[in-house]
């Protein structure tokens, strides 16, 4: 198998796990990769990778660069890849990535690159592994790096779990989604896709659950729910309750949700800030069916390696 070339970018964080940011080069090398935009490793400007204008320039260098890479990794998520959208040229972006091989991968943060992306250029890009916490683990999940390999070295690929949700289901549509603080903050920019009958994907991290309440009633009230074919709840880790909460919990959260909206919820999707996650497009066409316990996501007409 010919070399894979991955480039780093890092449009968000600095990269404060210097030494999960050199497992994560190791490794990717071990797989047979070739690894370039190092220099991303050792910028830090405040809690950020760069100035605004260099973590922008990572994505924007796509458009511009002689030989585009197989694979352009986020090293991490935090914060800071809002602050890139109004300086992100997308007109040449989407001349030079739509209909290319070009794999574009991150989760958290990363969302709003993607959404981006999509809604202005109608990119497809990956929710997926990063550097630092999943290439870079002290001990790498081997289900969420065969699923990454497995899905961008495919032309078509298939997610499938376990669930507590028993509805039968057999819907498809476009497959979004990320981060749900990201999603929902985005709402009503020119940045945020206009999707209907999608399957739609959420997780979040260290939010408690009234705020997780509070964000899922953001896309219900402003009628993003009621355009999907079904919502599909990823990990949502460290959203604890407080003895404030006297006795609400993340669950009876989903319960209200459930209640409200008109969509199947389908929970225990492994996707967000747990080690094991599936690789999942954005954007790209899929079908989901559910039942006896079991829900399976295939999808296909994503970018992928050309080799």
């Amino acid at each position: 198998m010919n070399e894979t070339n991955v480039r780093l970018i890092a449009p968000s964080g600095y990269p404060h796990d210097r030494a999960a940011m050199a497992r994560g080069v190791d490794r990717l090398h071990e797989a047979g990769c070739a690894v370039s935009g190092l220099e991303v490793l050792d910028r830090v400007e405040l809690r950020y990778a760069g100035s605004d204008a260099q973590r922008a320039a990572d994505i924007n260098a796509l458009a511009t660069m002689e030989s585009l890479p197989d694979i352009a990794l986020a090293v991490r998520g935090g914060y800071g890849a809002t602050r890139l959208l109004l300086h992100l040229d997308y007109g040449a972006l989407r001349e030079r990535l739509a209909g290319s091989s070009a794999v574009l991968v991150g989760h958290s943060d990363f969302t709003a690159i993607q959404m981006a992306l999509h809604a202005q250029c109608g990119l497809t890009t990956f929710g997926g592994p990063m550097l630092g916490p999943d290439f870079g683990a002290e001990v790498a999940s081997d289900f969420t790096l065969e699923h990454f390999w497995n899905t961008v070295r495919a032309p078509q690929s298939t997610a499938s779990w376990s669930t507590n949700d028993t509805v039968e289901l057999d819907v498809a549509g476009p497959l979004w989604g990320g981060n749900l603080a990201m999603l929902c903050s985005l709402i009503g920019t020119p940045y945020f896709p206009d999707i209907d009958g999608g399957i739609l994907f959420v997780e979040d991290v260290t939010e408690p659950p009234f705020r997780i309440e509070r964000l899922l009633y953001q896309l219900h009230l402003s009628g993003v729910l009621g355009r999907q074919r079904a919502l599909l709840l990823g990990d949502f880790t460290q959203c604890k309750p407080s003895g404030y909460d006297n006795g609400y919990d993340l669950d009876q959260g989903f319960a209200q949700l459930r209640s409200v909206v008109d969509i199947p919820v389908i929970d225990g999707l492994p996707f967000g800030h747990e080690p094991k996650k599936f690789t999942l497009p954005f954007g790209a066409p899929a079908r989901l069916r559910t039942g006896g316990g079991r829900a399976q996501l295939d999808f296909s007409g994503y970018p992928h390696l050309a080799r």
